[in-house]
């Protein structure tokens, strides 16, 4: 079975290498770079919270391998070398390429022993006005344990010299969260981490007592938490006392120190947090590399990649003699796709969503609701939009269901916020099916008509959210295909009713029918030999009954080609298995987050469907998932002509190579095909034809 599967956790670090050689790339505008050692970093937090969380748990209990063949512990073992090696080559490309050129062009982090008397005097004066009076310095005696010391937050671990007593004491100062990463000089140009200020002015915190040295650390801890849902006669309240736990009672997974600690401070740290050496990670660079997001939204446009305008989609455009876009005209003539980043949410979605929410002869409007974080920037919108429309239809009396998930991972407090709102709104809120999380991406608008009710549906891949929308690559169908509409109804009974929906009409539903509905596709090719076709598009491919289906299909001669952004654990070219399946990801600027599944040769021939689902055993088993056909020839060239872009490119791809144990860059091209410019170029081109 071994050499049949990749491991999953480590294709995931592989996927982060990915990413993390955008950060080494001298092509890319400086800020770029730095935001791509920013996300590499968030990503390891999420990783170590999740991942390696659930693997300490599962070592702890279990030594079965998984199918790759692995233990828990020998994953263990293996994604520590991985860490360390992506913690050398970020500290490399920060340390030695990014922090020089910052600085050529005006933008320096500076070292606090670097400073003058009045660099070191304004900062002085900010540690009083502002720092100061949020610190709380928590010394460890008798009568004061250890304190516990919160997921992801940045410390200073401080050893206390009594002039008094003549003993030496540990204390822990907290670096709060809720301030900037960095202080910003004011030439404009300087820019001093926060711990270095607060490390400066200790003596103000302990005063009469010796500041006998202090070391940076950071903890990580896990995020990975089930709701006992048969337990739980609220579910609201058990998601919000697993958010209190999160932040108070999770076991500590991973430690990160700065070089200069001593071993004794470590080994008290160590002792105290539960962890053996395994769980520390050495920094040379400064920690929580995740706040250089700060840097980034410094406003040094010609450092950046030239901002993007997302178009309107063609026939959404308005003009001088048709001012306003009815959907409902629109639809009921043919269905409509939409590509984002390439093409505006707020244009398509929103605006769909608004139209209905206003519209008379709207009856119900139903909508999932997976990831709903808070939007900031006015300019773009947020959720807040989003539910507002929702709220007015629920105002004018409408009926609104809203299927909010509440367990969807990071975003359960943001979830709670909007589902309280809607609920005192008057919306109908569910908080999803018993045992499963709900997250596809459908919408549901019914319509009285002259000639009745009548449904319009939208089908996404990814989260009603404006924001991600313009970052995340994603696409959307919409239709008044009478059966989708159908299909749609019986699935939003079945969610909020808890009833068992029967056969679907047109659409396939996980947790039942979808991987049934995609394996009999994969068959079907199958069957074909050398005749048939299949490629996908992805974020991960897991699920071991997919991959097994799929290596028949490449030993039956069938040509599969698979593009896979993250977790891939099928293997490609292998003699005997794959080799008439290739794997290629696509990493850049626009993180590659849709899902197409293609059946048989380009457009006439094939069957294409979207969605929200991946290929992994939680996609296909434990949750409700939705892919929709796209049968209208013209939307189906679309989504090929997308495929092929990607398919083509060789700025931006990578490609599996040596049977699954290495990827490489693909070969480069004259010219050169950069997928996400080429999107741009076409959707530009589109908008104004």
């Amino acid at each position: 079975m071994s050499d049949r599967f990749i491991n999953r956790e480590l294709s995931l670090l592989d996927f982060q290498s990915r990413v993390l050689a955008l950060a080494e790339n001298p092509r890319l505008p400086l800020l770029e770079r730095v935001k791509f050692v920013a996300i590499v970093s968030q990503n390891l937090d999420e990783f170590f919270q999740v991942r390696v969380a659930g693997l300490i748990n599962q070592a702890a209990t279990s030594r079965k391998a998984g199918p790759d063949g692995m233990t828990p512990t020998q994953q263990l073992t293996a994604i520590r070398e991985a860490v360390l090696d992506l913690h050398h080559r970020t500290d490399r490309a920060f340390l030695d390429e990014l922090l020089p050129q910052l600085a050529d062009a005006g933008v320096r982090l500076a070292d606090w022993n670097e400073l003058d008397n009045g660099d070191r005097a304004h900062l002085n004066q900010i540690f009083e006005d502002e720092l100061f009076p949020v610190l709380t310095p928590l010394a460890v005696d008798p009568s004061h344990p250890f304190p516990f010391i919160s997921n992801l937050s940045l410390n200073l671990a401080v050893i206390l010299s009594s002039s008094t007593s003549g003993g030496v004491r540990f204390a822990r100062v907290k670096v709060p969260p809720i301030l900037d990463r960095f202080i910003t000089l004011p030439d404009g140009e300087r820019i001093v981490p926060l711990e270095q200020v607060i490390r400066a002015n200790l003596g103000r915190l302990f005063g009469g007592e010796e500041i006998v040295e202090d070391y940076v650390f950071r903890v990580t801890r896990s995020a990975d938490f089930a709701v006992e849902e048969e337990e739980a006669e609220d579910l609201l309240e058990a998601m919000e006392s697993v958010l209190r736990f999160r932040q108070r009672a999770a076991e500590a997974v991973r430690l990160e120190v700065s070089q200069r600690m001593t071993p004794e401070v470590l080994d008290l740290l160590l002792r105290e947090l539960g962890l053996d050496e395994s769980a520390v990670y050495v920094r040379e660079t400064t920690l929580d590399l995740g706040g250089l997001w700060q840097l980034y939204a410094l406003d040094r446009p010609e450092l950046k990649d030239p901002p993007w305008s997302p178009t309107t989609q063609p026939r959404l455009q308005k003009h001088a003699n048709d001012p306003e876009i009815d959907f409902f005209s629109l639809l009921a003539e043919r269905d409509l796709f939409v590509h984002h980043p390439y093409e505006s949410f707020g244009t398509s979605t929103g605006a769909f969503l608004a139209q209905a929410a206003g519209d008379p002869n709207v009856l119900a409007i139903k909508q999932t609701l997976y990831r709903t974080s808070v939007q900031e920037d006015p300019a773009i919108g947020g959720e807040e939009q989003v539910v507002q429309s929702l709220i007015e239809a629920a105002d004018s009396g409408k009926q609104v269901v809203v299927l909010v998930e509440l367990k969807a991972r990071f975003d359960e407090a943001a979830n709670i916020k909007w589902a309280k709102m809607l609920e005192n709104a008057g919306a109908h809120v569910v908080y999803g099916v018993a045992g499963l999380k709900t997250h596809s991406k459908t919408l549901l608008v019914v319509r009285r008509e002259a000639a009745g009710i009548r449904r319009y549906a939208h089908i996404g891949t990814g989260n009603y959210n404006p924001k991600t929308a313009r970052i995340y690559e994603d696409a959307g169908l919409f239709t008044a295909d009478p059966d989708i509409g159908a299909d749609l109804s019986e699935l939003f009974n079945s969610l909020t009713g808890h009833s068992r929906s029967g056969e679907y009409r047109k659409l396939l539903v996980a947790p039942a029918g979808l991987r049934p509905g995609l394996i009999a596709g994969i068959e079907g090719e199958a069957a074909k030999g050398g005749d048939g076709r299949i490629l996908f598009k992805c974020n991960h491919i897991v699920d071991t009954q997919i991959i097994e289906a799929l290596y028949a299909a490449s030993a039956a001669g069938c040509r599969v080609d698979l593009i896979v952004r993250g977790n891939c654990s099928i293997r490609a070219g292998v003699p005997g298995l794959s080799e008439n399946i290739t794997i290629r990801s696509i990493v850049g600027k626009y993180l590659e987050h849709s899902r197409f599944y293609r059946f048989g040769h380009p457009i006439d021939d094939a069957t294409y469907y979207l969605g929200s689902a991946d290929l992994m055993q939680r996609n296909l088993s434990g949750r409700v998932e939705v892919l929709t056909p796209v049968e209208d020839p013209h939307l189906k060239g679309r989504i090929e002509e997308i495929l092929v872009t990607l398919q083509s490119d060789s700025e931006l791809a990578w490609e599996m190579i040596d049977e699954g144990r290495a990827w490489r860059r693909a070969e480069a091209t004259t010219p050169a095909v950069n997928a996400h410019e080429e999107l741009e170029r076409l959707a530009l081109e589109r908008a104004a034809h």
